[in-house]
């Protein structure tokens, strides 16, 4: 549906509340008190800053931004947001827009509401649902008060978390990982075109953050018995009526509060998204103005990988900032050993490749779902795999004949520290096996995705200012490790996966591909061609 037909509809819900709309931004901006200073008022509610409440069984209301994050801000996944689940013209368009929400105050409804009209505007609700189950769950996780969450969420006997950005950003991640009981925030007004729901941009009464819990204490007729937020945001001063007890989080404590990986609710094993780093203003801003840098040193990088010979490639390609490491490498590795299986872990599409310009070789890979550009610009032979068994058991029998082949047995990549089940499909066709460890590191944008282009991952991936490859090898498979050894084909592929995961630190896993993809896309994980 075109976007000219979904205008009108917008536009006319914006003239309808324009004046209401008006009414607040200005009673909101002028009322706001900066000074994080001010004098508590104390009429209702007992205040601590210093002693941490017992919260065992207890009701305790949760500011999300400032409590339980140990960040208040509001604008960096108001970006991800506009960028993920928008465009970059949406988000360049809500960085022009950073000094109006600066100068009416990131916390003030009136600049929630600038952020939530930019960010959310023509965006389908369906987009919008992917971006918060699948991309915000990683920074949220990563920015836990680990002291709040520690003495606070886990005793409590209800939590209730408030937000003063749209509760659809917030919601799946408090329910789904936090196992929150009730998530407070505003609503998006939506409007349908043509049999599609689109977001107007424009927030429904009572408005942003606190207001909105206001009326669901009202609702249930209850008191809540601790309120947990941050020292220098308003949230303090319009909760005091509605809780006994409030507990204020100061900057110093939070900023050293982290919450380590092993202690996250739930195993952060799959996310999606493009952006590596936390967007705020100044984030973006850098990584607006170098990233015409960045597509052409991809470019250029593509290019060396393609066109130079392997033992030039090295040299060039550490000139315009790839980082590239390998060790473990024997001799007969290289020279003298035929029909080698390397059986790899997956972190990019391009593991093939840095496997190839490891062995100064071409090694042929087996594929699942590859985009058609991407098996064009390869600079080695790719062969697809069929999802038929018997099919491609003897097709990649009869690459092993012709040669060395290279296998990524997980199916797909994995971002995080984790190995996915290995399929025993590569276990039961040779003996002749030698694991290798590949790890990629970025720090901008991310060199896959699941939902997104896939035809992009390489131009992603070395779009990044510094992108790093680490290739280990880890010598044979011990002879009384394979089938010829006794061992079934399960067996084997575990083994492996444990072998590969001990080299890099990983942990293993049992899931799967159709895991990840139903999961960050909704689909199979099949490529549609």
């Amino acid at each position: 549906m075109s976007f000219r037909r979904i205008l009108p509809k917008i536009a006319a819900h914006w003239i309808i509340n324009l004046y209401r709309a008006a009414r607040k931004l200005r009673s909101d901006a002028f009322q706001y008190n900066r000074n994080s200073n001010t004098r508590l008022s104390t009429a209702g509610a007992a205040v601590s800053r210093c002693t941490i409440p017992s919260a065992i069984g207890r009701m305790v209301v949760f500011d999300f931004h400032g409590g339980l994050l140990r960040s208040t801000a509001l604008f960096p996944y108001f970006m991800l947001v506009a960028c993920e689940g928008g465009s970059l013209l949406r988000a360049l368009l809500l960085l022009c827009c950073f000094p109006v929400v600066w100068v009416l105050g990131e916390h003030v409804a009136a600049g929630i509401r600038v952020m939530a009209f930019v960010t959310f505007v023509g965006l389908r609700p369906r987009d919008a649902d992917l971006v918060a189950r699948s991309i915000l769950p990683k920074f949220y996780m990563e920015r836990l008060n680990a002291q709040v969450y520690d003495h606070l969420w886990l005793p409590a006997g209800r939590k209730v978390a408030v937000t003063s950005a749209p509760r659809v950003m917030a919601e799946w991640f408090l329910k789904e990982y936090m196992a929150a009981d009730m998530v407070a925030g505003c609503e998006l007004q939506i409007v349908k075109v043509g049999g599609r729901c689109y977001f107007t941009g424009l927030l429904c009464e009572p408005g942003p953050g606190v207001p909105a819990l206001r009326e669901v204490l009202r609702t249930d007729g209850t008191m809540a018995d601790i309120a947990v937020v941050d020292s220098s945001c308003p949230l303090d001063h319009v909760l005091v009526p509605y809780c006994k007890e409030l507990y204020s989080v100061t900057k110093e404590s939070a900023k050293t509060a982290l919450l380590p990986r092993e202690r996250y609710p739930k195993p952060l094993i799959f996310h999606d998204g493009r952006l590596a780093f936390l967007p705020t203003a100044s984030a973006t801003l850098a990584f607006f103005l170098f990233l015409p840098l960045g597509l052409i040193l991809s470019v250029i990088r593509i290019s060396i990988g393609i066109v130079l010979p392997y033992n030039i490639s090295f040299a060039a390609s550490a000139l315009f900032g790839v980082r590239f490491r390998t060790s473990g490498l024997a001799k007969d590795t290289a020279a003298k050993r035929r029909g080698v299986l390397f059986v790899c872990t997956h972190r990019t599409l391009v593991d093939p490749v840095m496997l190839t310009a490891a062995l100064q070789k071409p090694v042929p890979a087996v594929t699942y779902s590859l985009s058609r550009l991407s098996e064009i610009i390869a600079p080695i032979r790719t062969v697809r795999l069929t999802r038929d068994r018997e099919r491609d058991a003897e097709m990649m029998s009869r690459l092993l004949e012709q040669g060395d082949l290279a296998v990524c047995p997980e199916g797909t990549t994995c971002r995080e520290p984790y190995l996915l089940r290995f399929s025993p499909l590569f276990a039961e066709l040779a003996d002749d096996m030698e694991p290798v460890a590949l790890d990629a590191q970025v720090t901008s944008l991310y060199g896959t995705t699941a939902s997104g282009r896939k035809w992009l991952d390489p131009v992603a991936f070395f779009a990044n200012p510094a992108p790093a490859y680490r290739v280990e090898f880890l010598g044979a498979v011990p002879r009384d490790r394979t089938r010829a050894g006794g061992r079934t084909g399960a067996e084997v592929a575990n083994w492996v996966q444990q072998r590969l995961g001990d080299a890099l630190g990983f942990e293993c896993t049992g899931l799967t591909r159709r895991d990840k993809y139903s999961m960050l896309a909704g689909t199979d994980g099949v490529l549609r061609e």
